[in-house]
């Protein structure tokens, strides 16, 4: 009789086949593992951001152009009696001033709204019917839209007063809002209409 073939020997009968199998699904499950940690991670901050409030933008420096919030309460001015004429002539003015000056919005004032008026926060001012200020002849003046000014320049402010009109006009702009002389022309045409030249005007005055 012939010898009997042996009979081969299922996969998980053979010596050691139980532990290289176990082996490889170690490997397969640490393989897994390992993918899915990074992908769970990354959708756990994805919620997490989309749940988390926005940071509030770091407000930029405030500037003249910048919007931020403005004080619409009056501003306090001084309102000295004024004599009939000057009364008179500075009502005139006050009643052509502009809604606005550039973007600066009209603000009320404390006293004398028919002689005072200011714009914006911080409050960038008219006052008519002052005294007009003694000028020398070395003292430099600016001639804006035909109305010539004499400035003094303040720790926190320039003031600017006319030196040619019948009835003088100051005008106080805060160092806040940069050059002063950009913030006048406006306000020196209304003057030129509202307000008749005195004679003689400075000799600093001519164009």
């Amino acid at each position: 009789m012939g010898r009997l073939s042996e009979s081969p020997l299922a996969e998980a009968d053979r010596p050691g086949a139980g532990t290289a199998t176990g082996r490889t699904n170690r490997s397969a499950a640490l393989i897994a593992t390992a993918v899915a940690l990074p992908v769970t991670l990354l959708v756990g901050a994805l919620a997490f951001a989309n749940l988390a409030p926005d940071a509030p933008a770091a407000d930029p420096n405030p500037s003249p152009t910048t919007p931020q919030a403005r004080s619409t309460m009056p501003v306090e001015m001084a309102a000295p009696a004024l004599a009939e004429r000057p009364a008179v002539v500075c009502r005139a003015l006050l009643s052509q001033l502009p809604a606005t000056i550039r973007e600066l919005p009209q603000r009320p004032v404390t006293a004398g709204p028919e002689q005072n008026a200011a714009y914006g926060d911080p409050a960038l001012t008219v006052a008519c019917g002052g005294t007009e200020p003694e000028v020398a002849p070395d003292d430099h003046l600016v001639l804006v839209n035909s109305v010539c000014w004499y400035a003094v320049e303040g720790p926190d402010d320039t003031e600017l007063t006319t030196v040619d009109r019948e009835s003088a006009v100051t005008v106080r702009v805060p160092h806040f809002y940069g050059e002063a002389l950009q913030w006048l022309s406006p306000i020196s045409r209304t003057v030129a209409e509202s307000i008749r030249s005195a004679a003689p005007a400075p000799s600093g005055c001519t164009s």
